[in-house]
């Protein structure tokens, strides 16, 4: 049935790629330092005028006489003459450097975005040397992370949203899916850093082409491919340590460009100990983590690449001090092969191809828990497996471009607890949990993306529909009990609608609208009485659960001159038969230190609205800084409580200087947690104090071919916590205070 289906669908798309409107010529803006496109640049040229799309791309209808003018924030404004224009159709690309006296932004907010509002970071050398990209996301005024460990496993929350509600992908392809019921191993940690050169967070049910963007999507991003008519050989090398913790990293990469190959072996290792807080309480924190793998990258024609992608992750002996266990041992394999063909003589312009797989082996106990009395021991031993593929195809016409594709993706969890019973009537006996049930979820979708750039506005539609099928391959008898039925399926439609008006020269109006539909994960449906929330209750799934819809709108107001950038984004969701979860005082728990069970469920409604704010200026030749306040309002509407695991307003600065030539840069950034009381009792949520943290960077390219950077964080020692962060599993029920003040020095060589 899946293979008819995909036929059918290849049939359609074929169809669709006829003759078209005579597609006009086009320049793609690139950046000369980084060769990466140029997105949401203005441009304006004759009487035409607009943004410059997600691949840097503008529309030019020639007209001799007439100079082109780009602006943007990075790069400054910059005219060209009729000749350099026509030279630029002619290399279908024009190279922009950035401007002298301005400065890379460590976030930069797109100021007009192709499908609702979004943020991107590209990564540094600092940043390749991190072992856990959620870590990483927390530079995102957006987003927070739950932390269950002080050093390991951030889980990213973005407006509210959290888990399978936030949809991660690397370069447009599902990650890992994480085997461990508690989320030790989110799929960020499974994200291979050393090679990802952006981050970029799209809010909202809006971008609906990689996959059900429920609150949002985090789109991870390598590289593009690099060819060369001579061979050339590439190579990086860095290593870092931090004092707070004794945090060793090291990562390295080997490349080769040639006239049809790019090929590149990377590696990283990284390991750390317990640190202290800014009470001087030690922390446990204990960790190793190792990376490895490569890529092939194949020019088959000139209009076509093949790129093979290979990675092995391996974790162990990680202390999570907030959950019943530790990760013993966790190895983790992602692979992809891409395909990609480029047309110049028909509307059809690309048409991209994709398979993926991936395996994860996670293996946690409680052998290092200190538990007076010790009544148990116990470890699960838990795997999980995607697979799937996509294939997508664009069409450009005189101004505006479709994108219609289709996609599948099959999840499948297994696993099993040992409980062995030392104490009580039970000792010397051993049981065996079916904690996963070989549950197995398959989501087959089409999309579709239709972009309409006219001079001062731009809309864009987007679409998808998604069917989903989940089972239980081997469910338990006591769970099987609790329902007259073990599986579902649903059509799941999403749709949005919005655009961006131009304003002037210098602001811009957007309105997004949209709606996302949900079938519950692979918790939500088939754990089997285990705690993975944030109190001591174990979780019971519901395979009869409705999916869940968010409603969405975002109203964003840009302002942007030369030296200046505001960002204003207001936003709010309607959530219909929200997932959460209710105590069932009729069901035991299996293991004695439980309070109690939950049994997901649907409520009717629930509510995430709020605003998040930037401004950003250059203060002269040497300086710029940058400021941001956000926040998230969460409401269950139909309990009238506070919605759980909402992070309180933030607001951040940041203060950078650039000198001798942009080789040494200084960074000053002050962070303001506000208190959380808004709070959900019926979890044992507790409210959180506010707190301020400072930090100090400074990074210099002084020599050629090396890269040093040393920073102070929290550099006031402050004693805090976030208000995700999990609480210690012991009498007092401590959180996990971040670290106190901490050293950090790196050092990176780049063979050329």
């Amino acid at each position: 049935m899946k293979i008819r289906m995909v036929l059918v669908v290849f049939l359609v798309m074929s169809g669709i790629a006829i003759k078209a409107h005579a597609q006009v010529q086009t320049i793609k803006l690139v950046n000369q330092e980084t060769n990466q496109p140029i997105k949401n640049a203005n441009y304006a040229y004759a009487n035409q005028q607009g943004i410059s799309s997600t691949e840097g791309e503008i529309p030019i209808h020639f007209q001799p006489e007439q100079n082109l003018t780009i602006a943007h924030l990075q790069f400054g404004k910059q005219k060209f003459s009729p000749k350099e224009v026509l030279q630029a159709l002619q290399d279908g690309q024009l190279m922009l450097v950035p401007h002298s006296h301005l400065l890379q932004p460590v976030t930069l907010i797109s100021i007009h975005p192709s499908v609702g509002e979004h943020e991107k970071k590209t990564f540094q050398e600092q940043d390749k040397l991190a072992y856990d990209a959620g870590q990483i996301l927390n530079d995102f005024s957006s987003i927070s992370s739950i932390r269950r460990s002080g050093s390991y496993g951030f889980d990213p929350v973005l407006r509210g949203f959290k888990f399978d509600q936030i949809n991660v992908v690397i370069d447009g392809l599902p990650g890992a899916t994480a085997s461990c019921p508690s989320r030790m191993d989110p799929g960020t940690s499974q994200v291979p850093v050393n090679m990802v050169s952006q981050a970029e967070i799209l809010k909202g049910p809006y971008s609906l082409r990689y996959g059900n963007a429920f609150g949002g999507t985090i789109n991870f991003k390598s590289a593009p491919l690099q060819f060369s008519k001579k061979p050339k050989f590439h190579g990086r090398l860095g290593s870092s340590y931090e004092t707070n913790g004794q945090i060793n990293r090291t990562e390295g990469l080997a490349k080769l460009n040639a006239k049809a190959i790019d090929f590149s072996l990377f590696g990283a290792l990284s390991s750390g100990n317990d640190y202290t807080d800014g009470d001087g309480v030690k922390i446990p924190a204990h960790f190793y983590r190792s990376n490895a793998g490569g890529n092939l990258g194949l020019k088959l024609t000139p209009n076509q690449q093949l790129l093979l992608n290979v990675s092995h992750n391996h974790a162990k002996d990680i202390d999570f001090p907030s959950l019943a266990m530790d990760s013993r041992n966790s190895s983790a394999w992602l692979l992809n092969l891409k395909h990609e063909a480029t047309f110049t003589k028909s509307a059809l312009s690309s048409w991209k191809t994709a398979l993926y797989t991936s395996w994860v082996d996670h293996l946690m106990d409680n052998k290092d828990k200190m538990m007076m009395p010790r009544m148990v021991d116990a470890s699960s031993s838990v795997k999980s497996n995607d697979e799937g593929g996509r294939t997508e195809l664009r069409f450009d016409f005189s101004r505006d471009h479709l994108v219609v594709g289709t996609d599948m993706h099959v999840q499948n969890v297994s696993g099993t607890r040992t409980r062995s019973m030392l104490m009580g009537p039970m000792a010397g006996k051993t049981f065996h949990d079916n904690i996963w049930q070989d549950a197995l979820i398959s989501k087959n979708g089409l999309f579709a993306e239709y972009h309409f750039q006219r001079e001062s506005y731009s809309l864009v539609f987007s679409g998808r529909m998604e069917y989903n099928h989940a089972e239980a391959q081997d469910p338990d008898s006591n769970f099987a009990s609790l329902y007259s039925k073990m599986t579902s399926n649903y059509l799941n439609p999403a749709f949005s609608l919005g655009g961006t008006k131009m304003l002037g020269q210098k602001m811009s109006l957007g309105l997004w609208l949209g709606s996302a539909q949900r079938s519950g994960s692979m918790s939500e449906r088939y754990i089997n009485y285990f705690p993975v929330g944030i109190d001591p209750y174990e979780l019971i799934g519901n395979p009869q659960l409705k999916p869940e819809t968010n409603n969405q709108s975002d109203l964003i107001f840009n302002y942007k001159t030369e030296k200046t950038a505001i960002n204003i984004d207001l936003f709010a969701a309607y959530i219909h038969n929200y997932i959460s979860s209710r105590i069932r005082s009729d069901l035991s728990p299996v293991m004695s230190m439980s309070t109690g069970v939950r049994q997901y469920v649907n409520v009717a409604h629930a509510v995430h609205a709020g605003f998040e704010a930037s401004w950003q200026q250059i203060l002269g030749p040497l300086f710029q800084h940058r400021a941001e306040l956000a926040y998230t309002y969460g409401q269950n509407t139909t309990t009238k409580e506070p919605l759980p695991e909402i992070p309180p307003m933030e607001f951040r600065y940041r203060l950078i200087g650039s000198f001798v030539k942009h080789k040494l840069q200084v960074e000053a950034s002050f962070r303001h947690a506000f208190a959380q009381n808004r709070i959900a009792k019926s979890y044992g949520e507790t409210k959180s104090p506010a707190f301020n943290v400072v930090d100090l960077n400074t990074s210099c390219k002084i020599i050629r071919g090396f890269s040093f950077s040393v920073s102070v964080k929290n550099i006031f020692n402050e004693a805090y916590y976030e208000h995700l962060a999990r609480s210690v599993r012991s009498a007092d029920t401590r959180p996990i205070y971040s670290p106190g003040r901490s050293f950090y020095f790196s050092l990176t060589y780049h063979l050329m």
